[in-house]
């Protein structure tokens, strides 16, 4: 059997969501009834359920599914993991990669959940500066490590397409706790390395 994806949505929400959206159409002086436009508003409508569906996804127990004992000290980083979020000032996305690192004090989480912390808040309306540190507190909370070292690295569409409209310039924003903060070498090591290519 060929593999199916199935995309579940709450259908209060969307339908409530694509009335909103149909009268945003008649207001921006579309004729929501040509074909063209007719699905229009239920699509959008599920597209930004899809968006912001980090609301309904708990960061920390997604770490935790998956915590294990372990006495390595060194540090862990999973680097270039493509992010897409929505900026909440205009609803517009913002896209880029976050590196992250930490270093284990007792514990480690599956390789793959660091990711899914990312998406879980990246799914969210954000501004990067919040995004970069809750991305750090809730590895630092919940795992308890030594420190935890984010770099997110995006460009804004709010900033290309609209306002200023520069096409080629990207925000990054840094935050660290424990040994990344403490110590320069550590914080030198972890920046080296997201700086490598391959």
């Amino acid at each position: 059997m060929a593999y199916k994806a199935i995309e579940q949505y709450d259908e209060r929400t969307t339908k409530e969501l694509a009335g909103h959206y149909l009268e945003i159409l008649r207001l921006l002086g579309e004729d929501p009834g040509r074909e063209g436009l007719l699905k229009t508003p239920e699509r959008v409508a599920k597209a930004m359920q899809f968006f912001t569906k980090g609301y309904g996804e708990d960061p920390s127990q997604i770490l935790r599914s998956a915590m294990f004992k372990e006495e390595y000290r060194q540090m862990v980083l999973v680097k270039d993991i493509e992010l897409y979020s929505m900026c909440e000032h205009h609803m517009l996305p913002f896209y880029g990669k976050a590196h992250v690192a930490y270093i284990p004090n007792g514990y480690i989480t599956g390789l793959s959940k660091i990711p899914r912390v990312v998406e879980t808040f990246a799914r969210r309306l954000q501004v990067q500066e919040r995004l970069t540190v809750q991305i750090r507190d809730c590895i630092q909370d919940t795992l308890n490590p030594m420190g935890v070292a984010v770099v997110i690295e995006a460009a804004h569409m709010c900033m290309q397409m609209r306002g200023v409209q520069k096409q080629h310039s990207i925000t990054t924003t840094s935050a660290f706790t424990g040994v990344f903060l403490k110590d320069m070498r550590t914080r030198s090591e972890f920046l080296r390395l997201i700086s490598l290519n391959g």
